[in-house]
């Protein structure tokens, strides 16, 4: 069970990701909806292009709900379409790249900064932020 205040033993409700969507505008600033063991699913909103990082300990996981997300590698790319997954494993540097606004999952253990060991504070959304 989570340690969050937004579940208990009698919680039985599905999570609506078009409602939690629709909750909050910011891009590129994840917002908690559930947690697994150690894990926590965020809701994201992308649009335009992030900065380089990489996640030393951690893969990261992004589920496209509504667009398309490219991500850059130093040695290529993938296109994720809405209804498709993609691992990036750790220690990978990328850069996620939304041409239009795209509407995904990101699933990585609790903690992780979005930045990953970039420096770029005006793009750092703070952690743990549940919706």
């Amino acid at each position: 069970m989570s340690d969050s205040p937004h579940t208990t033993s009698t919680s039985h409700k599905a999570i609506n990701f078009a409602e939690k969507l629709g909750k909050f505008d910011s891009l590129w600033s994840p917002k908690v909806i559930a947690e697994m063991n150690d894990y926590q699913f965020k809701i994201v909103k992308l649009e335009g292009e992030f900065v380089w990082h990489q996640h030393e300990d951690t893969d990261e996981t992004f589920i496209v709900l509504e667009g398309s997300l490219n991500i850059a590698f130093r040695d290529g790319n993938v296109t994720i379409n809405q209804g498709e997954m993609y691992v990036v494993p750790k220690g990978v540097e990328h850069k996620p790249i939304a041409e239009k606004l795209v509407k995904a999952i990101i699933i990585e253990p609790r903690g992780v900064v979005n930045t990953g060991d970039s420096d770029k504070g005006d793009l750092t959304a703070e952690n743990d932020v549940w919706i």
